[in-house]
């Protein structure tokens, strides 16, 4: 399959586009000047808020102007991650794509398309003029992937439609009406650096390979986490030698499962073949422990150069706490209409040391918001038993489901009018902005899908081709059939 043969064409291109355009979390800048700019060139009514979010309005088709009005949601940032030894700057090179069977794929990075697909969706529909529908508000928010502050941020009443379809779900053929709300716990040991003892060799091991993926939707696949991994080799080992650690680091977003990480140790002379044995040998156990999910996970040791360690007072009770926090799914949904999904997990995402500071950051998810107080709180007292300072963020709320959604029961019988099968109505065990605007317009109905997408939050990010089309048909068929006000 060639570039040129993509469909919806007036989508891929309005995504090629996109992708031409640096925009990490934080840094949109460059993005919402290219959309304010797009928005007035096309003079179509154009807004910037305070914070950044962008809102372009497209009048009725003729015959829908008595339509009720519809929002089209989508967030132009992206998760920034790269293979280890890729070059690559996100804050001034282009996302290169390339086509692998039916996938559209990056080069070594995150593609973007989470959730760039779905800004393309939205400029495809605004540039068109044989589309028919009703009031149209395309918003486009900024900094989803990390703490939510577009859509936390949003000027009152920078939004008056009735109702809101976003565009950052992940699988079609679903129609996600529920999101979980979530916190972020953040755990900090001080220390000041010492010298290692007389008679210590420095050894540095490393993991890299693993799976990842978005904390939240591929929290109950099992697949291994690098934080969880290293700490457990040295809680092991700790149980046998005077092991001194100089540094950690592992992960780099709070919402997507660490892939890589490396410590550094100091450790007796005598004792450093002891732990090399250790080591391939705990290499080959967690490799059979994970060959289904995580069959390209790569183990290395090595010497290296002599550096300042922790005291050991405090790499103690770092270690133990690694050990001992809490990974994973917490607790699976009650509700029989959100049967089986994950309700409540926690993911332990980054560990950064830095001058005199080892900083970790786990991130808690639940639909359930009493019971995201208990997880949140459960990870905030074992950290503090251990003797961190510990701070949580405020976080974002669940979206509860709507029984009586309007625009689910269009969004349904549209696709089995299209496809002739049922969509998946459900929930999903992610963080989406529906949540923070179920807060802001109560009376807002909403709905949620888009195409299929695959290691998302990762260099492994990749978009089914074909759904486009699909999620692309489905869409326009929803806006020709909304009623009226």
């Amino acid at each position: 399959m060639d570039k040129r043969d993509l469909k919806p064409s007036c989508v891929f291109e309005q995504f090629a586009r996109v992708c031409e355009i640096p925009r990490p979390s934080k840094r949109e800048e460059k993005m919402i000047e290219y959309l304010r700019n797009w928005g007035l060139s096309h003079n179509l009514e154009t807004k910037v808020d305070s914070v950044g979010n962008v809102l372009i309005k497209k009048p009725a088709t003729p015959g829908y102007e008595d339509r009720q009005t519809v929002i089209l949601q989508s967030h132009m940032d992206m998760v920034c991650d790269k293979l280890v030894d890729k070059e690559f700057d996100f804050d001034n090179d282009s996302i290169q794509t390339h086509i692998e069977g039916e996938w559209l794929t990056a080069d070594g990075t995150t593609l973007g398309a989470d959730d760039g697909i779905g800004v393309a969706i939205e400029l495809a529909i605004l540039d068109s003029d044989d589309i028919k529908h009703g009031p149209l508000e395309c918003v486009f928010t900024r900094d989803e992937e990390t703490q939510l502050t577009g859509a936390s941020g949003m000027e009152a009443g920078f939004m008056n439609g009735d109702m809101l379809i976003n565009l950052d779900s992940e699988d079609e053929g679903q129609i996600f009406v529920s999101c979980a709300g979530g916190r972020t716990t953040i755990a900090t040991f001080d220390f000041k650096a010492e010298k290692a003892p007389a008679g210590y060799f420095f050894i540095k091991g490393w993991i890299k390979g693993l799976k990842g993926g978005h904390s939240g939707d591929d929290i109950e696949k099992k697949r291994a986490n690098a934080i969880k991994i290293l700490g457990r080799f040295l809680y092991k080992e700790m149980q046998s030698h005077d092991i001194r650690l100089a540094a950690f680091n592992s992960g780099k977003m709070h919402n997507a499962i660490p892939r890589d990480g490396s410590f550094v140790i100091a450790v007796p002379n005598d004792a450093k073949e002891s732990i090399r044995a250790d080591w391939n040998i705990f290499a080959h156990d967690v490799q059979e422990e994970y060959h289904v999910t995580d069959t390209d996970m790569e183990f290395g040791m090595e010497s290296t150069d002599a550096a300042d360690v922790m005291p050991q007072e405090v790499s103690g009770k770092f270690i133990r706490a690694i050990q001992a926090v809490d990974n994973g799914v917490f607790a699976i949904c009650q509700d029989k209409a959100l049967n089986g999904m994950v309700e409540t997990s926690s993911n332990i995402a980054s560990i950064i040391t830095d001058n005199g500071s080892i900083k970790i950051v786990a991130s808690q998810r639940s639909n359930v918001m009493s019971n995201l107080e208990n997880q949140c709180n459960t990870i905030k007292a074992l950290f503090e038993l251990a003797g961190a300072k510990v701070e949580q963020t405020d976080g974002y709320p669940a979206w509860k489901m709507n029984p009586d959604s309007k625009l689910t029961d269009i969004a349904v019988d549209s696709y089995k009018k299209l496809f002739g099968k049922e969509p998946i109505v459900r929930g999903i065990h992610a963080g989406l902005e529906c949540g923070l605007f179920s807060e802001r317009y109560p009376n807002l109905d909403m709905v949620s899908f888009g195409p299929t997408l695959r290691g998302v939050h990762t260099p492994d990010e990749r978009l089914h081709i074909p759904t486009v089309e699909m999620v692309w048909n489905h869409l326009l068929d929803i806006l020709d059939n909304i009623p009226t006000k």
